[in-house]
């Protein structure tokens, strides 16, 4: 069992510290990032628009612009355009949060209790490195997922459009990214794996699609939420199976008697 004492060496690698409480607290943020279907369909009910608001045909941004007037072709009002946009920055907030928090270590196993993590200095070959690295990279890209999204809440679509879409644009394409090796790293770790996959799948294959399209397509607002909502439903996920396996070995580590990591 993995100690207080923290993360533990040796020829076969790495064995990961699953009592931290920044492993907990790493996952939970993750979950967290679900309270958005919430405050949209709080926002969506606030609408003042013209036409009234439909998720085929609105785009999400619609939701946290920030003025009531012409724009995209139609007439947007958000009253609730504030809480929309805190959701998009806490959103942002808890994607970085996970990433910062959540070690490369613990997500190579899916946080599974007694596995190893072989580092790239452990390994002598380059597949059996594969799994830390990924991990690594996976951190990497739900950062720009994160400060993406950040950015998408506090530059609303009418203020500065580009900058807006630069936001939307680190979010729609590190999101899925990381859901897809994520993914293809927790198998053989947990069922959960194939889950996390289709929804990374699902999310990156839509977005490529409207790239290659040049954004122009019939039902935006649909299309989007193919995008969005995959990122939302794989990182809740992922922060679920991480919480769950860390506060069971925590509980563990309190019945014998030995204090979880601070």
């Amino acid at each position: 069992m993995t100690t207080a004492a923290g993360p533990r060496g040796g020829e076969r690698g790495l064995l990961p510290d699953l009592a931290g409480r920044r492993e907990l607290v790493g996952g939970w943020a993750a979950i967290t990032l679900i309270h958005y279907f919430v405050v949209e369909a709080i926002a969506m009910a606030a609408w003042r628009g013209n036409p009234g608001y439909d998720r085929r045909e609105h785009v999400i941004s619609d939701l946290g612009a920030a003025h009531c007037g012409p724009f995209n072709g139609y007439e947007v009002c958000s009253p609730l355009n504030w809480l929309m946009n805190a959701s998009f920055v806490l959103q942002g907030v808890a994607m970085v949060l996970g990433a910062v928090l959540l070690s490369s270590a613990v997500l190579s196993v899916a946080a599974e209790h007694g596995q190893r993590a072989i580092t790239p200095a452990m390994a002598g070959r380059s597949a059996e490195a594969f799994p830390w690295i990924a991990a690594w990279a996976v951190r990497a890209l739900v950062l720009v997922a994160g400060i993406g999204q950040a950015m998408v809440g506090l530059v609303p679509e009418d203020t500065d459009l580009a900058l807006h879409l630069t936001g939307a644009g680190m979010y729609f394409i590190a999101g899925p990214l990381a859901l897809v090796v994520l993914g293809l790293v927790w198998r053989g770790h947990t069922q959960m794996s194939w889950m996390v996959l289709l929804f990374g799948v699902v999310s990156l294959g839509t977005t490529i699609y409207v790239l290659a399209v040049q954004l122009r397509v019939e039902e935006a607002g649909a299309i989007e939420r193919t995008m969005a909502y995959p990122i939302i439903l794989g990182l809740s996920l992922v922060g679920l199976v991480v919480a769950r396996r860390v506060t069971k070995e925590r509980r563990a580590v309190r019945t014998l008697g030995r204090p979880a990591l601070q």
